[in-house]
């Protein structure tokens, strides 16, 4: 596409400067530094740590550890709703 566009002084300046150093046309130049702008850049994969064990003995699922402490928390608050109940 053909188009025109007018550059601040200070872009056109860093563009030249660019197309020296790299021996690439003004072109190239200009359109590699949009695209580097404005082109989302793939997210990056997260680094994964490695496995190492919990220490569980065998037997014990660690996906049903959310459900106990669910569990003891209910439990929990409601020791502290008898015992402010107690007190009223």
């Amino acid at each position: 596409m053909r188009t025109t566009v007018t550059l601040d002084s200070d872009v056109e300046s860093i563009l030249k400067e660019e197309t020296h150093r790299s021996r690439k046309s003004f072109k190239e130049v200009l359109n590699a530094a949009v695209r580097k702008a404005l082109c989302p850049r793939p997210a990056k994969a997260p680094k994964l740590l490695p496995p190492r064990s919990l220490g569980l003995a065998n037997g014990i699922d660690p996906r049903d550890l959310s459900d106990l402490a669910d569990e003891m928390e209910a439990e929990t608050h409601l020791k502290i709703a008898r015992h402010l109940h107690r007190k009223s």
